[in-house]
């Protein structure tokens, strides 16, 4: 049987991995601080990673031993103290570490930011330091650079804004950024969780999907939405003038990225589909998305987006 340890194990991601290794027989400990719970079958082992000894109450040896986090000195710290009793070392990173957002179709040989250990540091110069410290285990360590993730219960809001857009607003019209020469890229929550569970690629993958339109994303969305009515397209200086945001974050249009960032949703995917990567078909996705966002409220503060109170007053200052 399969042994894995999760650092983490009760987040969005990380629970998903954890569930997935149950599914396929592993016996799986999650070190987390015991807040939330862990998925049934799990074991949990209560751990601070800001503590003084986190690991202490840990025994054994693994076979797997998967970490998500975004502070490349838990990263560090945690490879030091266990990276000798794990058989691989899975760490989920994030295209973020790439420097070049220009380039179309670069892949895992593309130049990263620089890499920081520093508490203040931005979140690609962390995840970069991470890397580095998991790459020092050779051929034991698998490199994971998810991009935008998306499914149910997704807490950044981005992707099921716009399920939600489509579905609040029924026949009357939504407002979209700019879709000219934009893409977008995404992989599913849950085949991101069963390659992290499966895969025994070694180096750095990135786990994306297929590079498409933002245009024909918005627009398979919309038909799971079953939205009939239209979409007015704004510019990027209308909007920006009116203080709406790109990508993420409140008063947004996620997914909308600047003009210039057009290698950030386009990098390759070929090693990740190589190694063992599955991409779920976007429409399935999609309306798995939808039917999570009409559970959970179109309508509910979110961390993304616009609210359609705010979206209504942009599209009648925009006729």
């Amino acid at each position: 049987m399969t042994k894995a340890l999760i650092l983490g194990g009760t987040g969005w991601l990380s629970s998903r991995i954890a569930r997935r290794l149950l599914d396929e027989g592993a016996a799986v400990t999650c070190l987390a601080r015991g807040a939330r719970p862990v998925p049934p079958g799990a074991t949990l082992v209560v751990g601070d990673r800001t503590g003084a000894d986190p690991y202490a109450a840990l025994d054994g040896e693994w076979d797997l031993v998967v970490d998500v986090s975004s502070s490349a000195l838990q990263v560090a710290r945690a490879v030091d103290e266990l990276g000798d009793r794990a058989a691989r070392w899975t760490f989920v990173s994030s295209v973020s570490v790439y420097a070049d957002d220009e380039t179309v179709g670069a892949d895992e040989s593309a130049p990263r930011h620089p890499s920081s250990r520093a508490e203040d540091a931005d979140y690609g110069a962390q995840k970069a330091a991470a890397e580095d410290a998991v790459a020092a285990l050779g051929d034991r360590a698998l490199i994971v650079r998810p991009g935008l993730i998306v499914g149910e219960g997704d807490p950044s809001d981005r992707f099921g804004y716009w399920a939600a857009a489509f579905a609040r607003a029924g026949e009357r019209p939504v407002l979209v950024p700019p879709l000219a020469g934009r893409t977008a890229q995404i992989v599913d929550v849950d085949d991101l969780a069963a390659y992290v569970a499966s895969s025994r690629a070694v180096g750095a993958v990135n786990a994306v999907g297929d590079s498409i339109p933002l245009a024909d994303m918005l627009e398979i969305v919309r038909g799971a939405a079953g939205h009939t009515g239209g979409v007015r397209e704004a510019s990027e200086e209308w909007l920006r003038a009116r203080s709406v945001e790109y990508w993420m974050g409140v008063r947004s249009l996620p997914l909308w990225l600047p003009v210039d960032m057009t290698g950030f949703m386009t990098r390759r995917n070929k090693r990740f589909l190589a190694t063992g990567g599955a991409l779920s078909p976007l429409d399935a996705t999609a309306a798995r998305v939808v039917a999570d966002e009409l559970l959970r409220g179109v309508d509910r503060p979110r961390r993304a987006g616009l609210s359609r109170a705010e979206e209504v007053e942009l599209l009648a200052e925009l006729e």
